[in-house]
């Protein structure tokens, strides 16, 4: 918050640590966080694996079989789904995030059925038929415009991906409800799902262009049926706050992701900012090493704040771990 003017009515000085002292160019970015060109042109973070992380993934990518991944805060969890989409040239992540509110239904599809009831009313009040055509329309049916109101969510986008897979991030399904594993591992045993407003329309009406997840893009759907050729390559994350059903877990290929030790923490940072951030963050890296042995810290913390000391923001340690490294298992209190 600025400070007050002088009794004199003289506007303060800027602070010393301000960025801004006037119209001047924003700072650069960290590497992670620009938008959104860049992002597809590059990892938002250079995705360090052990051999063993390696084998694993290859095991479900061999057998086709969701991977959960499983591992404190901050390991890495999503942005291993990342990470793969860009080693394997997958394209972009489709994201389902879950909570305890969340239903398979969303995952795979959504129906507007309301905007399809109003939209039809007004074409109706616009265009009113009369005499040949209102007998015409009776007797075939109107071309069904069913696919502009409906959207399939990330999984069903996953699932009717015909050009090659797509990954599928089910991010934290630790937090669900009880019984949308067994629901999902039904869908993702089968690999198809029916969507019934579809498969109720009259033959003439069975091939539908209906819209995916993220984009204006459509798929075609014949007898309502989603049906995948190419099984998608699923991520799903958990933290560990609840235990999963065995024949839910006896279907997936595990990953525990272990916290990162000092080497790998100096690759990460090397790899993501350069020779010359590691030469600058080497208390930071012995800060967090100690602080996170006791408390729960993630990895981007540490190199949100060695890229802060990097772009001359004149932040002591302390108040970097304030600002950027706090620990997230605790309320903040101001």
């Amino acid at each position: 918050m600025p400070r007050p003017a002088d009794p004199g009515g003289r506007a303060p000085a800027p602070e010393d640590w301000w960025v801004f002292r006037g119209p001047a160019e924003l700072p650069e970015p960290p590497p992670w966080r620009r938008f959104p060109a860049a992002r597809r042109t590059a990892p938002a973070h250079r995705y360090l694996m052990s051999d063993h992380e390696v084998s694993v993934v290859n095991a479900a990518l061999h057998l086709r079989r969701p991977l959960l991944v499983t591992g404190r805060p901050g390991t890495g969890k999503s942005s291993l789904a990342r990470a793969l989409a860009q080693d394997l040239g997958l394209g972009e992540v489709l994201r389902w995030s879950v909570n305890s509110r969340s239903t398979l239904a969303e995952a795979l599809y959504r129906y507007d059925a309301v905007g399809r009831l109003r939209e039809a009313s007004l074409r109706r009040e616009r265009e009113p038929l009369r005499g040949p055509a209102r007998r015409l329309h009776r007797r075939t049916g109107a071309p069904s415009d069913i696919g502009d109101y409906l959207r399939l969510g990330p999984l069903g986008t996953a699932l009717a991906s015909v050009e090659g897979p797509r990954v599928l991030l089910v991010d934290e399904l630790d937090k669900s409800d009880i019984d949308l594993p067994n629901d999902l591992l039904v869908v993702l045993e089968e690999g198809e799902f029916e969507i019934p407003e579809l498969a109720r329309l009259p033959e003439h009406q069975q091939n539908v262009d209906v819209l995916v997840s993220g984009g204006r893009d459509r798929v075609r759907v014949r007898r309502g049926l989603v049906a995948c050729t190419h099984f998608p390559l699923v991520v799903m994350t958990s933290n560990g706050e609840r235990e999963f059903p065995p024949a839910f877990l006896r279907r997936c290929v595990r990953l525990d992701l272990r916290d990162p030790d000092e080497a790998k923490l100096r690759d990460i940072v090397r790899q993501n900012l350069g020779e010359e951030a590691l030469a600058a963050a080497g208390d930071l890296i012995d800060d967090f090493l100690r602080r996170s042995a006791a408390q729960s810290l993630a990895t981007d913390q540490l190199l949100a704040a060695v890229h802060l000391r990097l772009t001359g923001a004149d932040l002591s340690r302390q108040e970097l771990r304030a600002a950027v490294m706090h620990r997230l298992d605790e309320a903040f209190h101001g």
